[in-house]
């Protein structure tokens, strides 16, 4: 059985880490390279780097961060945000990322996935997929959790499979940063309809929601920002948690 995978997620605007609720009412909280080096340190098995900076200079701003990353982080790292076409995709890659996320670009431009993965594999790409509930299903949200598409996710998540996506990364625009625990059911659903690895993402307010949904899923990983950025529990202590737990996981 594959160890579970905790990952810590920082959300970059204009240089720093900055972390909201439900996608909005940002503040600022610390340097990415530091924080991810520290992180690295503590145990993390992959790290994300979100750039939700969307200006041309914030992309520059972010290859020049993923440069430094990946000097100091010894981990793989997943950076997304901005990516529009191949030439980011090649940028970010060739900076030092690992793996590279996209999610509005392949919304309108399915093509983008194939492309990438064609080229570099589907072990480096990606599709974020923000999913929020609209009546009996979830709607895929772009441009920030802002803008409904009206397209099913739990399709668009199918079809991403079907285009050569490695990985994806499912985050519930309803209970993020609520702290509250996984959306579970939108967790279970995707990965009941996909045959590929999905990170779990919003919501965790403590160790034990990590431990919910490996022990209630069977999802791949499990992705939080708050608890990790304020310091209200550590990478190891939600190891922890998990271990005594029965998860099968990578120790701290």
């Amino acid at each position: 059985m594959i160890a579970k995978r905790i990952i810590p997620c920082l959300d970059v605007k204009e240089g720093k880490v900055v972390k909201g609720t439900n996608f909005v009412g940002l503040r600022e909280l610390g340097d990415p390279v530091e924080m991810a080096s520290n992180y690295s340190k503590d145990g993390a098995d992959e790290i994300i780097f979100l750039d939700i900076s969307a200006t041309n200079e914030g992309r520059q701003t972010m290859v020049d961060i993923v440069k430094r990353t990946a000097e100091q982080v010894f981990v793989p790292f997943t950076v997304g945000g901005g990516v529009r076409t191949m030439e980011d995709v090649n940028r970010l890659l060739k900076a030092g990322a690992d793996k590279v996320g996209m999610n509005s670009a392949a919304v309108n431009n399915p093509e983008l996935i194939t492309e990438s993965s064609d080229r570099f594999g589907a072990q480096c790409t990606v599709v974020a997929i923000d999913a929020k509930r609209v009546g009996g299903k979830w709607h895929v949200m772009t441009h920030g959790g802002s803008k409904d598409t009206g397209i099913d996710a739990i399709e668009w998540a199918k079809e991403a499979e079907k285009r050569g996506a490695g990985e994806i990364l499912l985050t519930s625009v309803d209970t993020d940063g609520v702290k509250d625990g996984f959306d579970m059911l939108l967790t279970d659903t995707v990965v009941a309809a996909v045959r590929i690895p999905v990170i779990a993402s919003g919501g965790v307010g403590k160790p034990e929601h990590f431990q919910e949904v490996f022990n209630k899923t069977d999802v791949s990983a499990g992705l939080a920002a708050s608890i990790f950025h304020e310091n209200t529990f550590t990478v190891k202590q939600v190891k922890d948690v998990c271990v005594e737990q029965g998860v099968n996981i990578r120790e701290a």
